[in-house]
């Protein structure tokens, strides 16, 4: 029979709905106690009621759990060293969007061989959010295709809007209905307008087409997502987080009627795409911070076990990247520990943010 439909479709299957398998693989009690208190703590810093940093740290992308789980456990032993002084949120990214083509991330293809197996994928990425819940870290990951945050968004804190999507009206309309705050990118140029168009849009009631838990198509309405942010990431190997920068995103937010709160990733074009220079602009946010600059909340650095990055074979070396390189442990932790050292030095030169009355709305 001759048909107009599905020409180019070589297969298809069914996949488990989202209920179906976050009841396989639910949060507990303790864990949705953990979530919602995390999205609340980063909440009360982009709000200025707390002054912690939120630092938002980890793999480029996770493709090996056990790898992903140990570096959790690193990483949750040092945030409680830091913990007055910093938020630390761990980056457990699954989707990796691509210019051309290439490794999609661990949802799409878990065992790296282009077998493309995505519900063990959504599997095996569900577990490991739930595992690194429950080490006692918040997770933060990118929200690229919006059937997916279906299956995960209830275990994330923190989400991000990458640079390729943040014009795109249907990333604006997902992230209007998250749950947890979403930062929003700057475009791959370095320019600003289209996350704070993008940031406007987001924060607007909106209706749209989705799926629903049980796997049916339905249309959902949103309220409107008040934390969402921007994302400072550089564009065209050129950095866009120093004091001018932020000065001139400052005046733009606020005439688009936006309070500025500006996280700035180290990575990307702000470390001219070098994982070894991402100390610069972390040293730099945190000189402006000491000169009085209350718009940068936070920071986000590529991390892994062990430094650089490698290409997809059958024989990869443990801890290390195989997206974009990232700087290992011992520099994770120096870094770490020398942004608290600052802040110290910073707190105890400025007047403390007053708290709230127990009566003030939040």
């Amino acid at each position: 029979m001759i048909s107009s439909n599905n020409v180019n479709i070589a297969s298809r299957s069914v996949l488990s709905s989202p209920g179906a398998i976050r009841s396989e693989l639910p949060l507990s009690l303790d864990a949705v106690l953990k979530v919602m208190s995390a999205r609340q703590n980063i909440c009360d810093i982009l709000d200025g009621k707390s002054r912690k940093l939120m630092m938002i740290v980890g793999p480029c992308s996770i493709h090996n759990p056990s790898e992903a789980i140990e570096y959790a456990e690193r990483l949750r032993q040092l945030s409680d060293e830091v913990s007055d002084r910093i938020l630390i949120v761990m980056r457990v990214y699954f989707e990796k969007p691509r210019t051309t083509v290439g490794w999609k991330g661990l949802i799409y293809d878990p065992d790296l061989n282009k077998s493309y197996n995505i519900e063990k994928g959504i599997f095996i990425a569900r577990k490991l959010m739930l595992r690194i819940v429950d080490i006692g870290l918040p997770v933060a990951t990118e929200m690229l295709d919006p059937i997916i945050a279906q299956y995960i968004a209830d275990a994330v804190a923190w989400a991000a809007i990458g640079a390729r999507t943040t014009e795109a009206q249907t990333h604006r309309q997902l992230g209007s209905g998250l749950s947890m705050p979403v930062g929003f990118k700057n475009a791959t140029d370095g320019t600003f307008q289209t996350a704070i168009d993008a940031i406007a849009t987001a924060r607007s009631e909106h209706s749209f087409i989705g799926v629903l838990e049980d796997g049916h198509v339905g249309v959902f309405r949103t309220s409107g997502n008040p934390y969402a942010h921007i994302v400072l990431r550089g564009g065209g190997n050129q950095p866009n987080y120093g004091a001018e920068h932020i000065a001139f995103l400052k005046v733009a937010m606020r005439k688009a009627g936006l309070k500025p709160c500006i996280v700035v990733d180290c990575s990307h074009a702000n470390s001219g795409k070098d994982y070894r220079k991402q100390h610069i602009a972390l040293e730099d946010v945190l000189d402006q911070i000491a000169a009085g600059e209350d718009a940068l909340c936070g920071v986000m650095l590529e991390s892994n076990l062990e430094p650089g990055n490698q290409k997809i074979s059958s024989c990869l070396k443990p801890g290390v990247s195989v997206t974009d390189g990232c700087i290992g442990w011992d520099e994770t932790a120096a870094l770490i520990r020398h942004t608290y050292e600052r802040l110290g030095e910073i707190h105890g030169a400025v007047a403390p943010v007053p708290e709230p009355a127990p009566d003030s709305p939040r």
